[in-house]
């Protein structure tokens, strides 16, 4: 029987947390009940907790933890943060939700300090079950035009967006899940071949300053599609 809760990839979480060492500031975009923070939380016990979040009745269960929780709307509000103020930045099943990636991916690189780190963790497009999907014509679960996801995201084509500055590095990448297998064969599965894993996660780390080169990309590049790119 396929264990869904392994698509949020905690272990993971918690291994990049452990990888990272220390941090003072740590923010969760779209954090949700706040159940990745208290991992964090639990790796660097004397870590501040920072949440953005867009649903009232998971912001008010975020502040009842103890969390510093902000409401926000991450396709049009700036992060109420100081250029490199933070330690970490952790968005875990979040960007498959949004058009604004250029607008988002500005705020956590003008944020995030030099030397500090993003968890990134996105559905799998290439995972083996959309594989089999397309190959036999079906629509894959990830990105479903009934559903809440409105982008699709690979590795590759990630490493390729991330390009567009140049910033971060990748420090480590690991697969959860593998459809349609028990948690038993999935586990291994996803360790083995991460790429065709049901989720992806990404480690990376700030390696030089940002010049705002996410929402620059839009304009040089001429794209035909109205990308919010803040306030002029």
């Amino acid at each position: 029987m396929i264990d869904r809760s392994l698509n949020y990839g905690r272990h993971i979480i918690a291994d990049f947390a452990a990888k990272i060492g220390h941090y003072e500031a740590v923010l969760d975009i779209g954090a949700g009940k706040g159940d990745d923070l208290a991992i964090y939380k639990s790796k660097c016990d004397n870590a501040r907790l920072l949440a953005l979040e867009g649903y009232e009745p998971n912001v008010a269960k975020l502040a009842a933890r103890g969390i510093e929780v902000f409401s926000h709307d991450l396709e049009r509000d700036r992060f109420p943060f100081e250029d490199e103020s933070l330690d970490l930045v952790s968005a875990n099943q979040i960007l498959e939700h949004v058009k604004e990636i250029f607008w988002i991916f500005h705020e956590i690189a003008r944020t995030l300090k030099i030397g500090g780190h993003f968890v990134l963790a996105v559905p799998n497009l290439a995972s083996l079950h959309n594989r089999a999907l397309l190959l036999l014509g079906r629509q894959p679960t990830s990105i479903q035009n009934h559903s809440a996801h409105v982008r699709g995201y690979t590795k590759p084509d990630l490493m390729r967006f991330l390009k567009i500055w140049g910033g971060f590095e990748l420090v480590d990448f690991q697969g959860s899940n593998f459809y349609p297998f028990p948690p038993c064969i999935a586990k291994p599965l996803a360790r083995a071949f991460p790429q065709a894993a049901w989720s992806i996660f990404l480690l990376l780390k700030k390696t030089k300053e940002y010049e705002g080169e996410f929402i620059k990309w839009p304009i040089e590049k001429s794209l035909e599609t109205n990308f919010y790119l803040g306030k002029k």
